[in-house]
């Protein structure tokens, strides 16, 4: 356990962490990168170049300083990224090199301010963390459906909307059990991409009888295609091999919370159409209010029927002609639960306008498209 002066240590860096964490993170990226390009098969690249991830880890090891005298308020955080490490198989060996590729980050961008004492004391904390999600994560693996990434025949390929495609894959060799709300993670290798690319892609339906079923959005960043999203849309056929590593994640309807209300926007209704299936099987009072451009991009159409036949209140905005969701989208909710899913672009402003509401921040259970710390509040 690290020391009560080198506590005290940490908690002196914290104003340096909030003027320079993303610096100090993203020269992390960049020289452990340079380093061990083999880790370029594990990270999302997408996220690495808009900034993202290194937010995320900014936000994380903030996080951890603030919160060194209670290490219990941040397990949370812990757990959401612990799924994430479980699902991309990153193992305890790799928690070396991190440290020492952060530990060097921070004594480049601090120059001389990270003096012996601060690097000697991150040291030791950054050990302790370390462990902590190796505990997490090595329950995390004894309890994985499957290990490893394991082939799975793609047995359907829908079209849904002109940019977000539906994939049923099926495998009769590992158990396809999951909890409405994970994800799986998909790993290809594209032609002319130098490393192998993951991506998380979240079960967007509670019924596993055909497989395990996801969905893709074609995305472009500042004109440039997606990789993984782009190749899976057009080099991807029923009949083909994927890759998957078993469902991960702790998004999900808890049993006591009987009210409930669902807000997504576009292929963010993904773990939320799955748990709001699973949810209506149960009995449980479902309210869903669905954002999206038009009716061509409307996905999910025969799911959505199938919800609103058994009784879900169902109801989509469009935007180009309603507007974005707000407030008034949410009215009588004032006992519901509530889950939220979408872009953290998304994300943020309902967060904003559930708390005008008056909801508090314990009601609101979210799953952003995205490294979930970078938006997320320590």
């Amino acid at each position: 356990m690290i020391t009560e002066e080198k506590k005290e240590v940490i908690k002196a860096t914290i104003p340096v962490l909030e003027a320079h964490g993303t610096e100090i993170t993203s020269t992390f990226y960049q020289n452990m990168f340079k380093a061990h390009p083999e880790l370029l098969n594990i990270f999302n690249q997408t996220n690495q170049k808009i900034g993202d991830q290194p937010k995320a880890l900014a936000m994380t090891v903030l996080a951890a300083a603030k919160h060194i005298d209670n290490l219990d308020a941040i397990v949370p955080h812990v757990v959401g990224i612990a799924h994430k490490h479980r699902a991309l198989e990153i193992r305890p060996e790799h928690y070396p090199i991190v440290g020492k590729h952060l530990l060097e980050g921070i004594q480049e961008v601090l120059g001389d301010q990270a003096t012996p004492e601060i690097i000697d004391a991150w040291g030791d904390y950054y050990n302790q963390i370390a462990q902590v999600f190796i505990d997490v994560e090595a329950d995390m693996y004894q309890a994985a459906a499957w290990d490893g990434f394991k082939p799975f025949i793609v047995r359907k390929k829908e079209v849904m909307t002109p940019e977000i495609v539906r994939f049923t894959v099926d495998s009769d060799d590992v158990d396809k059990t999951f909890t409405a709300g994970q994800y799986i993670t998909v790993k290809v290798k594209p032609s002319g991409y130098p490393y192998e690319a993951l991506r998380h892609y979240s079960i967007c339906s509670n019924d596993a009888e055909d497989g395990i079923t996801f969905a893709v959005k074609r995305e472009v960043v500042d004109d440039k295609k997606g990789v993984v999203s782009n190749y899976l849309h057009d080099g991807i056929e029923e009949g083909d091999a994927l890759f998957l590593s078993a469902p991960a994640g702790d998004f999900k309807v808890e049993e006591d919370h009987d009210k409930l209300l669902f807000i997504a926007g576009g292929v963010g209704a993904t773990p939320v159409m799955a748990m709001a299936e699973e949810a209506v099987s149960k009995g449980k009072d479902v309210k869903f209010v669905y954002s999206t451009f038009n009716e061509d991009h409307l996905p999910f159409k025969d799911q959505f029927e199938k919800l609103k036949a058994a009784g879900a209140d169902i109801q989509v905005k469009y935007s180009d002609t309603e507007g974005y969701l707000n407030r008034s989208d949410f009215a009588d909710s004032d006992d519901r639960e509530i889950y939220l899913c979408g872009s953290m672009r998304f994300m943020n402003p309902m967060i904003a306008e559930l708390n005008g509401m008056g909801i508090d921040d314990s009601r609101i259970h979210f799953e952003p498209f995205g490294p979930k710390m970078s938006m997320q509040k320590v």
